[in-house]
């Protein structure tokens, strides 16, 4: 299964869901509608593994690709095509949050996507 996952920036939440699912061996994507120049400094300190990453403007392309798309914030900005299914998912963004409200964030977003089909 092909994942998208959608917040704003592209620079925490999003970038958090594809890692994560990538790790459990799914195949994701990751964008933003409206794309920060680089990843939240605290989500780069909690998983390093994202500081290098660029936050990519979301495509129709990304969501024709996609199988599921999960978007976090990003409003009627989102594309929708016919027949790909669609899950909001309901989460803070973690910029300018503290090192625990961003580690609680993180958790939340690794058990909603070990609810995920690969």
């Amino acid at each position: 299964m092909n994942v998208l996952f959608v917040c704003k920036q592209n620079a925490g939440r999003s970038q958090m869901a594809q890692a994560l699912y990538t790790r459990r061996g799914g195949n994701a994507r990751s964008a933003g509608t409206a794309p920060a120049q680089r990843v939240h400094a605290e989500v780069a300190e909690l998983m390093p593994e994202l500081a290098d990453n660029v936050p990519k403007e979301l495509q129709r392309e990304d969501a024709e690709w996609a199988d599921l798309v999960v978007t976090m914030g990003c409003g009627d900005a989102c594309p929708v095509i016919p027949g790909r299914r669609y899950v909001d998912w309901e989460l803070d963004d973690p910029a300018g949050q503290d090192a625990a409200t961003v580690r609680a964030i993180r958790d939340e977003i690794e058990r909603l996507v070990s609810e995920l089909p690969l």
